[in-house]
């Protein structure tokens, strides 16, 4: 572990959080899956959940105790704090799911989310471990990392009629991403600002590049 990405819990805890992260490659998976108003309403009942459990731990002293014994050590440091009370990572995921969900079509939720879930955990990960060289506000061995995976689900997930120009789209908004849970870091949740930041910059380059060009993927329930 370096002094530059060196978090607020342990690099074993990291891991495990990471890992429990992986977990949300099903939102993708399954959205892919089903339709887009089956999608949000369960990911609504899930976000909702999620707020309550997650307040509820700064209201009631009993279940804090209770949650902060189970989960305690997954959390970081500004997510303990009961002042500010803010929300923990796994409530963001969800969140940023609905939010995104509501805003994009199928095809950039899946990539954008997928980016999400994958870039920053290895961002995380390799930042930590090898980052030595400070870059903007983290490591640049930790947004170049981002990047790579990133460029990567670029690469395998679905595209509208695989057209050169849309790996160009991707590449520029993983980019994009790779800068933004960057600069993000103590000022924002990178749960909401890295899907919502590749997001945002495939869908303007699609209609840049693409104008009139449904973003519907075929054989892919709506």
């Amino acid at each position: 572990m370096t002094h530059i990405d060196n978090g607020t819990i342990h690099y074993k805890d990291e891991l495990v959080r990471k890992l429990i992260h992986l977990f949300s490659l099903s939102i993708p998976v399954i959205y892919y899956f089903i339709p887009t108003s089956t999608s949000i309403t369960i990911l609504l009942y899930f976000t909702i959940f999620a707020l309550i459990v997650d307040g509820g731990r700064f209201i009631f002293k009993s279940f804090a105790k209770i949650f902060y014994k189970l989960f305690g050590f997954l959390l970081r440091k500004h997510e303990l704090d009961n002042k500010k009370k803010n929300l923990t990572g796994a409530t963001y995921v969800l969140l940023s799911a609905l939010i995104c969900a509501l805003i994009f079509p199928k095809i950039i939720f899946v990539t954008a989310f997928t980016i999400l879930i994958i870039s920053d955990s290895t961002a995380a990960l390799i930042g930590r471990k090898f980052g030595k060289r400070k870059f903007l506000r983290k490591s640049l061995a930790g947004t170049l990392s981002f990047f790579i995976s990133a460029s990567i689900v670029i690469l395998i997930t679905p595209k509208v009629g695989n057209f050169p120009l849309e790996y160009l789209i991707g590449f520029v908004a993983a980019f994009v991403g790779a800068i933004v849970e960057n600069v993000s870091y103590g000022i924002a949740d990178d749960n909401l600002t890295i899907p919502l930041s590749v997001g945002f910059t495939m869908w303007g380059l699609y209609l840049i590049i693409f104008p009139g060009l449904e973003l519907i993927l075929v054989n892919v329930p709506r």
